[in-house]
């Protein structure tokens, strides 16, 4: 009789084990059916993760017209305010609105907007008593049309035999370029007549350039 109990014991048990042994030790319990199995915590990237300046990018377009600042109203018998030189005027100005970006007017290779173009048409730096003094280049300007630098400087560089002038306020704005090998793009100015915005590939500045003719 004992021996009848102890075959019918091991019969049942070896079942239980059998079941035990085939788990995984480790097994996660999938997720139920209309939930999200939970995903690995994501990466927060930096607040300074964007596209930057310059690098090659060409923005699409030029800027848009500025909103010209309002003029304050002068004081009965003041004295005229005396203008600064241009050499001050370059010095003055720090466009840098992001770490990492240049001093210089720029262009944000993410969504084009040109910081630095925001003076008006009433900027004196750019007022011409003559513009188009040498004519309108006839080549063609926008982002489909880039110009390699030939030679000279900021008082007359060359785009394959044409030459431009860098208004004298932006002249301390283009001391980085390389005058005999920079890419440039050229962008009408919506603001300053007589003027073109020289745009640098490779920097992602620019400055504004009177055409002088070839």
């Amino acid at each position: 009789m004992n021996r009848l109990i102890g075959l019918l014991a091991i019969t049942f048990i070896l079942p239980v084990v059998a079941v035990a042994q085939g788990e995984p030790q480790h097994a996660q319990k999938p997720p139920e059916r209309g939930q999200k199995a939970p995903a690995p915590a994501a990466k927060r990237a930096p607040a300074s993760a964007e596209r930057g300046v310059g690098n090659g990018h060409i923005p699409a377009h030029g800027p848009a017209p500025a909103r010209a600042p309002k003029q304050a109203t002068p004081t009965p018998h003041a004295a005229a305010p005396t203008e600064p030189a241009p050499a001050q005027n370059a010095a003055a100005h720090n466009y840098q609105d992001q770490p990492g970006h240049p001093a210089a007017p720029h262009v944000h290779a993410e969504n084009d907007t040109w910081v630095g173009h925001s003076s008006g048409r009433n900027d004196p730096n750019y007022h011409l008593a003559t513009p188009w003094e040498h004519g309108h280049f006839s080549g063609a300007i926008g982002a489909q049309h880039v110009y390699r630098l030939h030679g000279g400087t900021y008082d007359r560089f060359d785009v394959g035999g044409v030459f431009f002038q860098v208004a004298p306020a932006d002249i301390g704005d283009c001391s980085d370029w390389v005058w005999d090998s920079d890419d440039i793009v050229f962008y009408a100015d919506p603001d300053h007549d007589g003027w073109y915005l020289a745009y640098n590939v490779r920097l992602g500045t620019y400055v504004h350039a009177m055409y002088l003719g070839s």
